[in-house]
């Protein structure tokens, strides 16, 4: 079972439109609505995948009874987190050539008593769990050094923790010595300080993650693939991509399929970049079902292209 703790759930919806136009009145093709933020993004594709998954969600008010009864249709267990703020709405325009424009919500401002409701709910489904997915930015009233908290507390309980943050909360967290850290390019180079220009150069940021606490390090880098760097080795893995439709959830989605299919080594990388490169294929947030990979076209190798230069190269904000 796979646990995922999104701290800052959100209602996704996106629109396709022709082409973003501003100030003009925009008529779309397709509007599609979905449970979001990263962690409910990673509990979607693991139940996609036929595995089963709970999802720890503070929810309020309207939107927040939607996004349980979403995630509820798409078979996934749903562990909520009563709050007295409503939860987030999100908006997306998504265009044909496969640009996307975000407006996010920041969500509610949880109490002391919500964010402690939050973590004892994780500890009471930590001992099931295989692996517990911490994902997304946290919400006014937690202090960046949440996450670190809950590792601590979920390391305690024997679980083994994936985080997705960034800024310093990823920073707070890695003191706590999490599993696997899992930064796109931009974040790794926020993390460490300096611009990322070739696969090297991510490389050496990984390293230094690892330096600081995390025991793995799977790095998103955008069209150029995905790269792990842990105790076992070093592995970069690429993927043959048609067309790109949204890459709304494609990193949550890579995720998913990296700790279904057990969360190290390079058979993970290989799921993880098949998930990630089936994802962007599909509209909107969709994720993937089986049916939807494309395993010949993944490649992984420990030959990693140290000196190829990004094409979505890393800066910190």
């Amino acid at each position: 079972m796979i646990l995922t703790v999104t701290p800052n759930p959100s209602l996704d919806r996106t629109y396709e439109v022709p082409a973003l136009e501003r100030g003009e009145v925009l008529r779309a093709s397709v509007e599609r609505m979905d449970p979001g933020g990263k962690g409910v993004n990673v509990s979607r594709a693991v139940a996609a995948a036929g595995h089963r998954t709970v999802a720890v969600v503070p929810l309020g008010g309207a939107p927040g009874a939607l996004v349980a009864q979403l995630l509820a249709g798409q078979g996934i267990e749903v562990a909520p987190v009563p709050v007295a703020g409503h939860t987030r709405s999100n908006i997306a325009l998504a265009e044909p050539d496969g640009t996307l424009t975000k407006v996010n919500a920041p969500g509610p401002e949880l109490t002391s008593e919500e964010s402690e409701t939050i973590l004892t709910t994780v500890g009471a489904y930590s001992p099931a769990a295989d692996w517990i997915a911490c994902c997304g930015s946290l919400p006014r009233g937690l202090a960046p050094e949440w996450y670190a908290e809950l590792v601590t507390r979920a390391h305690g309980a024997g679980a083994r923790i994936a985080l997705d943050t960034s800024g310093p909360s990823l920073l707070a967290a890695l003191a706590a010595r999490p599993d696997v850290v899992k930064p796109n390019a931009d974040e790794l180079a926020e993390a460490v300080g300096r611009p990322l220009a070739t696969v090297g150069d991510a490389v050496k940021a990984a390293e230094e993650l690892r330096e600081l606490g995390a025991g793995a390090v799977l790095a998103s880098l955008g069209a150029d693939g995905q790269l792990l760097v842990s105790d076992g080795g070093i592995w970069f893995g690429t993927a043959d991509v048609e067309v790109v439709r949204s890459n709304v959830g494609a990193g949550d989605a890579s995720l998913a399929g990296f700790l279904a299919a057990g969360g190290e080594g390079p058979e993970a990388l290989a799921a993880a970049v098949a998930h990630g490169a089936a994802a962007v294929q599909l509209p909107g947030s969709e994720m993937p079902t089986p049916g939807d990979l494309n395993p010949p076209a993944v490649t992984v190798t420990d030959g990693v292209p140290l000196d190829r230069v990004l094409s979505e190269q890393g800066s910190p904000r």
